[in-house]
């Protein structure tokens, strides 16, 4: 058996971390939980990360980045509307077949809201910037246009509720988005 070298542990933790959180939020999630998925004892969790709290940033940060990488991805090379259509059709992929990338992104926005209410700004800071790097990266592919990028984002936020509340890939609620954005038969299990 081939040893994990401590960044690949990290990597495993943060992954485990995105899964755990996603379902459980950040104050329903124990680090026991996480280290039991992972394989390695809280202890050792710990050398990795310095407090529950920097494993919940690192998964926002990663879950933030990963979505930011599909929609850089998906307009490679293409504007206007077939860069809409084609970040929106791989994001709804996406969560459709990596559902805890959609909860950890649900999660963490109830977190940062926890927090800033707390008084504590850091995940509230990083989620924010999360967000304006995935703005960015739309901005240019839709031509620059600030509608077409608010409206762009908009109806990513309307698809992950309507994901999370579990409304079905044929339900009316879906009629009204762009056909790239609907979930049509991608949720079916």
């Amino acid at each position: 058996m081939v040893r994990m070298s401590a960044e690949e542990r990290r990597e495993s933790v943060i992954r485990a971390a995105m899964s755990e959180f996603g379902r459980g939020g950040y104050y329903g999630t124990s680090t026991e939980a996480i280290a039991k998925r992972v394989g390695v004892s809280q202890p050792y969790l710990f050398r990795l990360f310095p407090s529950k709290r920097a494993i919940f940033l690192a998964a926002a940060e990663r879950c933030m980045e990963d979505t930011r990488r599909t929609f850089e991805e998906a307009a490679e090379g293409l504007r206007g509307e077939e860069a809409l259509h084609s970040m929106a059709n791989a994001y709804t992929r996406v969560i459709a077949e990596r559902p805890e990338q959609l909860l950890m992104q649900m999660q963490m926005y109830v977190a940062s809201a926890a927090a800033e209410e707390a008084g504590e700004h850091e995940l509230g800071e990083a989620v924010r910037a999360g967000w304006m790097r995935l703005w960015d990266t739309v901005h240019l592919p839709l031509g620059g246009d600030k509608d077409e990028t608010t409206t762009f984002m908009a109806y990513g936020m309307l698809v992950n509720c309507l994901v999370a509340m579990g409304f079905p890939p044929d339900h009316r609620v879906w009629e009204g988005l762009y056909p790239s954005a609907r979930i049509t038969g991608r949720l079916e299990k």
